[in-house]
Order: C-alpha cells, then structure tokens, then sequence
C-alpha cells in the first residue's frame, strides 16, 4: 500500500501534518520518537541479554545441585525510574472499602 504512493501523494500528506502540527511541534515530535526508539531498542537487547544468561543458567542448573533460590525478580519501569520498580512475586495490597 504504501510502496504505491506517488511522488506528489507523499508531499501532500507531508504538507497535511506540516500544517496540522506546526513547524514547532515536528522537531519535538521527532525526537520523541528518536527516544522511544532507543528505549525499546535497549530495552529488546536486555531481554534478549536475559534470555541468554537463563538459557545459561538452566544448563548450569541441569549439570549441578541445586542452590539457594536468587534474588526475587523485578518489573522494571522506565529507564531511570526507581520508584516504578516492585517484586514480581509481591501480593498486591490494595485496600477494599
């Protein structure tokens, strides 16, 4: 669909965002993606980096006796943020009334 569009297509829908964003809003709006980009780029590396040393880990495992349970797991928020970050195995302790 969109290897279909003209020449002139292209520059009419660039011109409808131009005019609908602003010359002020693009150069932001860009660099927001840049960044959301980043992070999901780093973000996919330290799974894959995960996954690996899991992988690893299970082998290790397989082969010797097993040891003390590791460190409870995380959910992590966005990069930087400490706040955001809780035990996966945590009981959720939500006040009812």
């Amino acid at each position: 669909m969109i290897g279909n569009l003209k020449p002139l297509e292209i520059l009419l829908i660039i011109a409808v965002i131009f005019l609908l964003f602003g010359a002020k809003k693009l150069p932001d709006m860009a660099r927001s993606l840049g960044k959301s980009a980043r992070i999901l780029k780093s973000e996919a590396k330290a799974m894959k980096a995960e996954s690996q040393a899991d992988e690893a880990a299970a082998a290790t495992v397989a082969d010797q006796a097993p040891q003390q349970a590791a460190a409870p797991r995380t959910i992590k928020a966005a990069p930087g943020d400490v706040t955001g970050s809780r035990p996966v195995n945590e009981p959720n302790h939500s006040t009812q009334g």
